[in-house]
Formats: C-alpha cells, sequence, structure tokens
C-alpha cells in the first residue's frame, strides 16, 4: 500500500518546517504548497489523506478552498480537512462548522496536537477488513447526509416539519432572485446584504452549507462594499436557487 499523503497548505516558511519536523516520525509523505492554486494541483495528483490548511493565504484563502471542495470534491470524495490557524474567533469557528471542517487547530500547537490531528484522519480513511463490502459515496449520498443532518438538528427530527418548511422557501425563492437581481442592477448594496444574511441562515437550516457559506461570503462583500465580488456570489448563489 502506497504511503499516505498529507497535503500542508502554508505560505510562512517557518510554520511549515515546525509541522515537518513535528510529523516527521509518523508513516506519512508530507506535500507543502504555499497558496490554493498550488494545493488543488497537489490534490488532483492523488493520494491525499489529509488536508492541513492556513486561513490567510496569498490570493485565495483557506476558506476559499474549503468552499472549493466543498463545491467540487476531488475524485469524488471529501478529504478530510484541518484549519490550522491564529484566526479562530467564534464566528470563524461557526463558519467552518458550517462547511463541515474535520478539525481547528489553533496556532501555535504541540508536536502532539499535530500527531494527534493526522493520525485520527488516518484513522478515518483506513481500509475496511478484507471481509467487509466494499462502498462508495456519492454526490447524491452527500445530499442526503446533509438533509439528514439539517432535519436532526434544526427540526428536532421531524422530518414532516422540515419539507412543510422547505416547500415555503422553495415558494419564496423566485421572489428573492427578483429581489437581488434589483438590488445588483440599482446597486443597491445593503438591500442586497440583507439579503444574503436571511439566505445565508434558510440554506443552512435547510441541509445546504456550502451554498450558505457562499451566501456569508456575499453579505461580507455587499457590507464593504465590493462591487466585483457581489455580483459574482450573486451570479453562483442565483444559480443555485433556480435549481431548486
Amino acid at each position: 500500500m502506497s504511503t499516505p499523503k498529507v497535503l500542508l497548505v502554508e505560505d510562512d516558511s517557518s510554520i511549515a518546517r515546525f509541522v515537518q519536523m513535528a510529523l516527521e516520525e509518523l508513516p506519512i509523505e508530507l506535500v507543502t504548497c504555499a497558496n490554493v492554486p498550488d494545493a488543488m494541483q497537489a490534490l488532483h495528483a492523488g493520494g491525499v489523506e489529509l488536508i492541513i490548511t492556513d486561513l490567510m493565504l496569498p490570493g485565495e484563502s483557506g476558506i476559499d478552498l474549503v468552499q472549493r471542495l466543498l463545491q467540487e470534491p476531488v475524485h469524488g470524495r471529501r478529504i478530510p480537512v484541518a484549519v490550522f490557524s491564529a484566526g479562530l474567533t467564534p464566528p470563524v469557528r461557526e463558519q467552518l462548522q458550517a462547511m463541515k471542517v474535520w478539525r481547528m487547530v489553533s496556532k501555535p500547537a504541540s508536536v502532539a496536537e499535530l500527531e494527534a490531528c493526522v493520525t485520527d484522519a488516518l484513522a478515518l480513511v483506513a481500509e475496511p477488513p478484507a471481509n467487509a463490502p466494499a462502498t462508495s459515496t456519492t454526490l447524491a449520498d452527500e445530499a442526503a447526509d446533509d438533509e439528514a443532518q439539517a432535519i436532526a438538528t434544526h427540526f428536532a427530527g421531524d422530518e414532516f416539519l422540515f419539507k412543510a418548511y422547505r416547500a415555503s422557501c422553495l415558494q419564496q425563492f423566485p421572489a428573492d432572485i427578483l429581489q437581488g437581481d434589483a438590488a445588483c442592477t440599482a446597486q443597491d448594496w445593503p438591500a442586497l446584504r440583507r439579503l444574503a444574511h436571511s439566505l445565508a441562515t434558510v440554506l443552512l437550516t435547510l441541509g445546504h452549507p456550502a451554498q450558505s457559506v457562499r451566501a456569508r461570503q456575499l453579505e461580507n462583500a455587499a457590507a464593504q462594499p465590493a462591487p466585483e465580488a457581489c455580483l459574482e456570489h450573486w451570479r453562483l448563489l442565483r444559480a443555485f436557487l433556480l435549481q431548486l
């Protein structure tokens, strides 16, 4: 069996060196990248069983990396992500939890914490026993899992209540789309921000964590305001609402 790879996305060479030293006794191959494009290239090369990423990176951030992995799982599967950052404030933790980040490790971390992070992740992806049936997780399975988690978390397990709420949201989304289009045309960023704030909560409640994060990004862009980012986030969010 090939040596499992751990991908470290960190642009600070001193921190990257510390992680390398902390993990050098483990039976892994540590691959280090300093930015998101290089990280995506390493992921598509295959063999990565864990991603450890900082949040503050040149260009795209660690949040952007997690967002990309939610929308387009590499090789059709989810790879555990550990965010390794000094910026794990309560709001950031809440956002990362919504994005299903597997673990959060605060900087500075001890050698033991980093080793435990890697060994726990490898245990998650360990091969099943020889007599166990092979299984695979599809995107449809993941969507069903998201919905089941939403029902359990926000509706106390009441599937009927969830479906009733979803039906009411589906009736509202066409009006939301018109409202968002009007706000973008008029460059009414406060109105777009209010809409994005509402959609972020609604989409998370319905079991769409990746799109909830998209709505939060739109809300943040509208608060600055950053017109180009607003239009791009709205375009992607609008496309998702249309397909529901």
